[in-house]
């Protein structure tokens, strides 16, 4: 596999991440049987994703951009689907967050 097709299936394994989070959040305590084993299934989904990235790109980079993508991903759906408060400070966090990533990936191209 090339570095190309690992960093698609990093940001694939981070937005399956963020899907997951949304599952765990809608399974209410895993008293809701579809959303549980939808939760169980993009967990694994996404561990398969990150895993087969990482056989290819360095673990720090990695790791930060896909918990980057998973962090701001589970904050802009908490924002847009269930009505979290965006404030000032967490969308300067979001930012500062974008920015390391984006600077981790150029200084690892």
């Amino acid at each position: 596999m090339g570095t190309g097709m690992a960093w698609i299936l990093l940001v694939l394994s981070g937005l399956l991440d963020v899907c997951w989070a949304i599952s765990v959040k809608m399974a209410d305590g895993y008293s809701r049987l579809a959303w549980s084993i939808l939760s169980f299934v993009l967990l694994a989904a996404f561990i398969y994703a990150l895993g087969k990235a990482l056989q290819v790109l360095p673990i720090g980079t990695a790791y930060a951009v896909w918990t980057g993508i998973g962090a701001i991903g589970s904050i802009v759906v908490g924002i847009v689907i269930f009505r979290e408060p965006a404030t000032f400070a967490r969308l300067f966090w979001i930012a500062v967050t974008l920015s390391g990533i984006v600077g981790l990936k150029l200084s690892s191209a």
